[in-house]
């Protein structure tokens, strides 16, 4: 049977308990098992864990209830979550799948320099937030989906849909910097920022 991996990361520093619960609703798993997919892997966080046990208590008397996916989860890897990430990539026995990340851009971009489909939730409960404002703007440039708690199953279909025209990251290099700004254009180049 062909894997097909949905892997789910909510960060390691501020909890984003939301989308653990969001990812665990029989919606969003029938949705995950209409789609192909196999497993659900889980970076919960410091205080995650607790929400996964809950839902495992839930669902014991009735494997129904997890609608076909094999679910499983850690708190943190140290060593960064690069192989998570590649599990999501096609391979000889496995179908490509998705990363569905909190807005965080240290995740936003290793999910991208991986290549692989990516769904952006933001945390909108953070201080400050600036994380909407990424997820629709890498969103507008073709890199990812802008996901939604509400409706995660919507940004599934629409990954789905994005894998084909996707944009690569990091932006193609365009040559030598005419502009000679060196480092400066250098960074901005990374960012995607064109004069």
């Amino acid at each position: 049977m062909t894997q097909r991996v949905c892997f789910v990361t909510i960060g390691a520093t501020a909890a984003f308990d939301q989308l653990l619960q969001a990812v665990l609703t029989s919606q969003f798993l029938r949705t995950l098992q209409a789609s192909g997919y196999t497993k659900l892997l889980l970076q919960y966080g410091k205080n995650g864990y607790n929400i996964l046990k809950d839902f495992e208590s839930e669902v014991a008397f009735g494997e129904a209830n997890k609608h076909g996916i094999d679910i499983s989860g850690f708190d943190f890897n140290k060593l960064g979550l690069g192989q998570e990430m590649w599990s999501v990539k096609a391979g000889e026995d496995r179908a490509e799948g998705v990363v569905i990340s909190h807005a965080g851009s240290g995740s936003i971009l290793d999910a991208m320099r991986i290549d692989v489909p990516l769904i952006v939730v933001p945390n909108t409960s953070l201080l400050h937030n600036h994380q909407v404002d990424l997820a629709e703007e890498l969103a507008k440039q073709g890199y990812l989906v802008h996901g939604r708690l509400d409706d995660l199953s919507a940004a599934l279909a629409e990954s789905d849909s994005l894998r084909a025209k996707r944009q690569t990251w990091p932006p193609q290099n365009r040559g030598a910097d005419p502009s000679g700004r060196g480092l400066a254009g250098v960074m901005d180049e990374e960012m995607g920022f064109y004069d």
